[in-house]
């Protein structure tokens, strides 16, 4: 696998960095109101993502470790992955959307382009080739059904 950082570690790294963007380079800084609302309803809201990914996972006795797909004993689609192939990442993906609007201003919101990037090419796409080969057609048939983020 190509993954060098666990997938929370670089959200936080990627949190410094929207933080340092909002700092000292502000562009179009924005306000409005509901904003702090809108902020705790993103967060709330990727935390329960994150937790009901955790949560199937747990329900079938699999790993969660991001750095050891080959260690999954069972392929998970029910629940919440049903829905998306990648609940706990997207619940990051909120955080970050969450933490670009509580900064408020445009600048940050190129780090979560960057994260989600960073998250296709050097964790998902290797986690996914881990997956095929362990699970073959009932994870290409999965893959065909469920979006990868949503």
């Amino acid at each position: 696998m190509y993954l060098k950082l666990p997938p929370p570690l670089l959200m936080i790294i990627t949190l410094g960095c929207m933080y340092l963007l909002s700092q000292y380079w502000p562009l179009w800084g924005f306000s409005f109101f509901g904003q702090q609302a809108l902020v705790l309803a993103l967060s709330l809201s990727g935390a329960l993502l994150g937790l009901s990914g955790v949560v199937s996972f747990a329900r079938a006795r699999t790993t969660v470790n991001p750095h050891k797909p080959k260690n999954t004993s069972h392929l998970v689609t029910g629940g919440i992955y049903q829905f998306s192939r990648n609940p706990m990442y997207l619940g990051l993906v909120l955080f970050l959307i969450a933490a670009w609007l509580y900064l408020g201003a445009v600048s940050p919101c190129v780090m979560i382009f960057v994260f989600v990037g960073y998250m296709n090419h050097f964790q998902i796409e290797p986690e996914e080739d881990a997956l095929k080969l362990k699970f073959g057609d009932e994870f290409t048939t999965y893959c065909q059904r469920v979006r990868r983020w949503c």
